[in-house]
C-alpha cells in the first residue's frame, strides 16, 4: 500500500495547525523554503561522511548535490547532514573505535529530524558499516551511495595497489633493494585520484557487501570514483529513494538472514578483506539476524574465490574488476550460492538484478571451474588458542604456512614489538610464530589494523617474505599474508593469547580450522591464575564508555547496549 502526504513522517513536524508546529514552518521559511516545497512531500536526509581530512570522500561533497537534484526531480526536499567521517588513514588510534559512535550518530540524526527516508554517503572501510548500522536501528526507507574506487596507481610503469604495494615496496626499502627515492615515487603513484582503495580491501569489500544486502542500486558498488556514471548513480539514488518513501520500503524488509547470507558468498567470491566478518556479524544483529562465525565456515567451504583482484588475486584491481562487468557479473556467476528471492532497494529481487549480467574479461571475473582459489576468502579456526574463534585469508598467503607448528615469539605491545623487529641480531627464524597481543577491542583500545604485523628485517634480508603471524587485532583488507586474526576472547580480557609465552610451541591447521598452543590444561589453568589484568585505557569519555560496552570480535564488536535485543524498540520524538 502506498503512503500518503499525511502518513508521512516529516508531517508530524510541519503538518499540525499549532504552536510548535508553526514555528518550525517559520524556521523553514528562514532558510529560505516555500511551504509548497515541504508540504505532502517526502523530506530526504542525505547523511554525508564527506570531510578535508579523507581523501576517499573528498568528492563527496559535490555527490551530494547530485543526489539532491534527483531528489529535486522525483518531488523530494533534499536536506544535508553531515556527520563523522572515520577517514581510514588520518583517524587514530583506528576508526574502528568510532565505527559505532558513527552507527549512533546516523540513527540519532535520523530520528531527530523531520525526514521521511535517507540516502547514505559513505565509502572509506569503516563508514559503509558505520552508516548502515544507524539507518537499520532507525528503519526508515534508506539508500546507500558508495564512494567508489579510485584509479589504479603507477611506478615507473608498474600497477600499484593501494595498501597491498605499499607493504610490499616497504619491506624491499628495508630489505635494501629499493631506494628511497624509489620509495618516494611508489608515496606519489600509488593514490591518483579521489576514492576509495582500489585493491580488495576493506572499502570494496564493504560496498560490495552492502550491494549483495540489497542496499544499493544495481552495479553501484564497482563503479569507480572518477567515473561519469558514478555522478549517475547519485541522481538515481535520489530520485529512487523518495519513491521508496510512498512505497514504505524500509530497511528491515530488505535485510533479512538471505540477504545477510547473499553478503557472506559474495564477500567469500571477492576475495574479500577479513574485516568483512566483524562488520557483518555486526550489521545482521543490528537487523534481527543471528549471523556468526560458522555461517562465514560454512560459505568459505563451498563458495570459491573467483574476483582476481588484489590482494588474494594477482593481477587485477577494483577498475578492471568494473570494466569486466562488476558486481552484478560475479554474482550472476556464483548464482547458485544466492537467495535470488531477496529484494533489494530498487524494488526488485537480487536475482532480476543479476539476470543478463556478462562478463567481459573472464580472466579477472572467474567461473566456479577456474576459481582463484578453491575455497572462500576467510577461513574461521578454533582451538585452545581461540576458543571463540579467529580469522585467517588462506588464498592471500605462502601456501606452505597452511599447516605449521612453530615457537611463539611474543609480543605485549606495538612498539616492542617494532623495536624488536628492526634488530638484525634478533633470534628469529622463519619457522617461529610472531605474536602481538593487547590490540583487541578493548587492549589496542578499538582493535587497530596492527595484525600484519610486519617482517623481522632479518628474515627481510635472509630472502622470506612471510612467516606464520598471530594477533587479536585487526588486518587491512589491502594486506596479506599468513596473519591470524581478531583471536576471541582478546588477550586483555584474559583470552588465552594472554597467557601464551615466548617459546610455546603454536599449531596451525586450516584444514582442520585448527589453532592451539601445545601446553596442559593444566598448565593453561596455572597460567590464568597467576595472571593479572592490564591497566585501562581510558578513566572518561567516549573512551570510558566505549571501554565498557564494546563486545568481542566474534560478536560484531558492537555496543552491547545498541544491540536489537537489548530493549524496547526507541519510540518516535514526543514534539510538544
Amino acid at each position: 500500500m502506498m503512503k500518503k502526504p499525511e502518513d508521512l513522517r516529516s508531517a508530524r513536524w510541519f503538518a499540525p495547525d499549532d504552536l510548535r508546529s508553526s514555528s518550525h514552518r517559520s524556521r523553514a521559511m528562514q532558510m529560505g523554503y516555500a511551504p509548497e516545497e515541504w508540504a505532502g512531500r517526502p523530506v530526504i536526509a542525505i547523511i554525508n561522511t564527506w570531510s578535508d581530512l579523507s581523501p576517499c570522500h573528498v568528492h563527496l561533497r559535490d555527490r551530494a548535490e547530485h543526489v539532491k537534484r534527483g531528489v529535486l526531480m522525483a518531488g523530494g526536499l533534499p536536506m544535508e547532514l553531515p556527520a563523522i567521517s572515520v577517514a581510514e588513514v588520518f583517524v587514530k588510534p583506528t576508526t574502528m573505535l568510532y565505527r559505532n559512535m558513527l552507527a549512533m550518530e546516523t540513527e540519532e540524526l535520523l530520528r531527530s529530524h523531520p525526514v521521511d527516508g535517507c540516502v547514505l554517503l559513505g565509502g572509506c572501510d569503516k563508514s559503509t558499516p558505520g552508516l548502515l548500522l544507524g539507518a537499520t536501528s532507525m528503519n526508515i526507507p534508506t539508500i546507500y551511495v558508495p564512494a567508489g574506487p579510485m584509479l589504479r596507481g603507477n611506478f615507473e610503469g608498474k600497477t600499484l595497489g593501494s595498501g597491498s604495494d605499499s607493504w610490499k615496496y616497504w619491506d624491499e626499502l628495508r630489505a635494501g633493494k629499493i631506494t628511497d627515492r624509489d620509495w618516494q615515487g611508489v608515496e606519489a603513484g600509488i593514490a591518483r585520484s579521489h576514492g576509495t582503495c582500489m585493491t580488495m580491501g576493506t572499502a570494496s569489500t564493504m560496498t560490495a557487501i552492502a550491494e549483495a544486502i540489497g542496499m544499493v542500486l544495481p552495479g553501484g558498488s564497482s563503479i569507480p570514483a572518477p567515473d561519469a556514471g558514478h555522478i549517475r548513480l547519485a541522481s538515481d539514488s535520489g530520485r529512487r529513494i523518495v519513491q521508496m518513501v510512498w512505497e514504505d520500503l524500509q530497511p528491515s524488509k530488505i535485510q533479512s538472514r538471505k540477504a545477510f547470507e547473499n553478503a557472506i558468498a559474495v564477500a567469500m567470491a571477492m576475495g574479500c578483506s577479513t574485516n568483512a566478518i566483524i562488520h557483518l556479524i555486526a550489521m545482521a544483529r543490528r537487523a534481527g539476524t543471528d549471523i556468526g562465525l560458522e555461517d562465514f565456515e560454512k560459505a568459505s567451504r563451498r563458495v570459491p574465490v573467483i574476483g582476481n583482484v588484489r590482494p588474494t588475486g594477482k593481477d587485477y584491481l577494483m577498475e578492471d574488476f568494473f570494466y569486466a562487468g562488476g558486481i552484478r557479473a560475479l554474482m550472476n556467476n556464483i548464482r547458485e550460492h544466492l537467495h535470488l528471492d531477496c529484494l533489494t532497494v530498487n524494488g526488485k529481487t537480487l536475482g532480476e538484478n543479476i539476470e543478463g549480467a556478462k562478463t567481459f574479461n573472464d580472466d579477472v571475473i572467474r567461473t566456479q571451474d577456474k576459481a582463484i582459489y578453491g575455497e572462500g576468502s576467510l577461513a574461521v579456526l578454533y582451538g585452545n588458542l581461540a576458543p571463540d574463534g579467529c580469522v585467517i585469508k588462506p588464498g592471500a598467503m605462502d601456501q606452505k604456512f597452511l599447516k605449521h607448528s612453530g615457537p611463539a615469539l611474543v609480543f605485549d605491545d606495538y612498539p616492542s614489538m617494532k623495536k624488536a623487529i628492526e634488530d638484525e641480531t634478533l633470534d628469529v627464524t622463519p619457522d617461529h610464530v610472531l605474536v602481538l597481543r593487547n590490540a583487541g577491542p578493548q587492549g589496542g583500545p578499538g582493535m587497530p589494523e596492527w595484525g600484519m604485523l610486519p617482517m623481522p628485517r632479518r628474515l627481510l634480508k635472509e630472502g622470506h617474505r612471510d612467516m606464520l603471524r598471530i594477533s587479536d587485532a585487526r588486518m587491512s583488507g589491502t594486506s596479506y599474508g599468513a596473519c591470524v586474526l581478531h583471536v576471541a576472547p582478546e588477550s586483555f580480557v584474559g583470552g588465552p593469547l594472554a597467557l601464551l609465552r615466548t617459546g610455546d610451541i603454536v599449531t596451525m591447521d586450516v584444514a582442520a580450522r585448527r589453532i592451539d598452543i601445545a601446553i596442559s590444561d593444566e598448565e593453561m589453568a596455572a597460567r590464568r591464575a597467576a595472571w593479572t589484568p592490564p591497566p585501562v585505557n581510558y578513566e572518561r569519555g567516549y573512551g570510558w564508555m566505549f571501554s565498557r560496552h564494546i563486545q568481542q570480535a566474534n560478536e560484531g564488536a558492537d555496543f552491547d547496549f545498541l544491540r536489537t535485543d537489548f530493549g524496547a524498540p526507541v519510540t518516535e520524538p514526543v514534539i510538544y
